[in-house]
């Protein structure tokens, strides 16, 4: 340490103070993100967790001054393990959360014991001790409130961050910094950013550590504001796939259709000309065949039609019995590349999964389509024959490894039927996965 000295230097932070003000900053980040454990593990680790940070700031206390950096590590070290294990995050998510909150609380700390200073409110050393109470939960109260309020906006409440390398990098040196600069002064006061008077030495302190919450808030709202728009840039890429789907399926059912009207013609002549029984049974054969062939659906909405009509012919060769009844002209208000996303989606979801039942007789689907009062209802239900895993919140996760490039089908329908004023719900009953969705009509 330095030989300098701080003019009118003012009374270090109480420990307790410290310890409190830390471990409160790691509370709010956990109720700020998403939780993976339950409250009761959270509240048993949160307990643990406050004597924890007690005792490494008392710890702290009673070494010499060389043992600071190491003191400061300690309590850091104390704050990722409540973070890590009271919300279940994984280790760089983890380490990212707890440097944020580490900026946090030495923000607060120093905020609340510079008004102390400045106040200096009570005539003895008891009344100074309860006006310092009170100014502690009044600004805590506050901060934190405030830090509650502004960060749950940063994280989702649904899913981990995906917390990258880079991101990861820059928040810890944003935090090394902002740490170093904020207490240089208690280091020396010999450098052109250190304060020599006591008062002056924690407005720099608050101030920096001011400065590093707002870049640190500042690197989330982009990087969050990033991954929306990367997320929306996959719903839409997913959208205009589905659109060129409903094109090509189109223009081949088309096709099909055409092929099939000439062939009955062509069946016509052929039987007028060959009479034989054994060749009458192979063209009647033949006619059921192109019949089957040149079937399509009739709901009253041609984008509709054939939208079924291709997920009919899957489902087909996939040995799954699907079952549409479907009012395709309650459809009317909506554009067709809607129409060819929502139906598409759902349908693909459930194909894809009870295509893995092994018993051909549980591959079933229902899809409805049907007006109920002032609203209009989409049903499509699979039977399913496996455990679904959920996270803390009861949403669905996706059965992919990948989770992170997947579970966009879900996604999209939702943002179709919002669009339309609508609602999405899922649920399960009795085996059957059933997605509805209402729409105002």
């Amino acid at each position: 340490m330095d030989g300098s000295t701080i003019t009118n230097a003012l009374p270090d932070i109480p420990r307790i103070y410290t310890a409190l003000c830390e471990w409160l900053a790691c509370i709010v980040y956990i109720l700020a993100t998403y939780r993976r454990v339950p409250w009761q593990r959270t509240a048993a680790v949160g307990a643990a967790g406050l004597a924890g940070m007690i005792v490494i700031q008392y710890f702290d206390g009673i070494m010499p001054l060389w043992f600071w950096i190491i003191g400061m590590l300690l309590a850091f070290g104390g704050m990722w393990t409540i973070v890590r294990f009271g919300a279940g995050t994984g280790n760089r998510e983890g380490l990212y959360i707890t440097a944020r909150a580490f900026v946090l609380g030495e923000l607060v700390a120093s905020l609340h014991w510079q008004l102390v200073m400045f106040l200096n409110l009570g005539d003895t050393a008891a009344a100074k001790q309860r006006y310092s109470l009170l100014l502690l939960a009044l600004t805590y109260s506050l901060c934190f409130f405030a830090a509650w309020l502004l960060e749950r906006g940063n994280f989702a409440s649904d899913r981990p961050t995906d917390i990258s390398v880079p991101l990861l990098l820059g928040t810890v040196a944003i935090t090394i910094v902002t740490f170093a600069m904020s207490n240089l002064s208690f280091v020396s006061t010999n450098t052109p950013f250190s304060g020599t008077v006591g008062q002056e030495v924690f407005y720099i302190r608050t101030l920096v550590d001011f400065c590093g919450c707002a870049i640190l808030y500042a690197q989330q709202e982009q990087a969050r504001r990033m991954a929306a728009n990367a997320e929306l840039a996959s719903i839409n890429a997913q959208l205009a796939s589905q659109h060129q789907e409903y094109l090509a399926s189109k223009e081949n059912i088309e096709s099909i259709g055409r092929l099939a009207h000439d062939l009955k013609h062509q069946i016509a002549a052929l039987r007028a000309e060959v009479d034989p029984e054994h060749a009458a049974a192979g063209f009647e054969q033949l006619e059921a065949s192109v019949a089957a062939a040149s079937a399509q659906q009739h709901s009253g909405n041609p984008v509709l039609d054939v939208i079924l009509t291709t997920k009919m012919r899957t489902c087909a060769d996939r040995g799954i019995t699907l079952t549409a009844v479907a009012d395709g002209k309650l459809l009317a208000g909506m554009s067709s590349m809607d129409i060819a996303s929502l139906f598409g989606n759902a349908l693909d979801n459930a194909i894809e999964a009870t295509s893995k039942l092994p018993d051909r007789q549980q591959r079933l689907i229902r899809l409805a389509l049907y007006g109920q009062g002032r609203f209009m209802v989409i049903r499509v239900e699979n039977y399913y024959d496996s455990t679904l895993k959920k996270d803390s919140t009861g949403a669905l996760r996706t059965t992919k490894r990948d989770a992170s490039r997947h579970g966009f089908g879900v996604k999209s329908i939702r943002h179709i039927v919002a669009q339309y004023g609508g609602e999405v719900t899922i649920r399960t009953e009795d085996h059957w996965f059933v997605l509805t969705a209402l729409i105002p009509r």
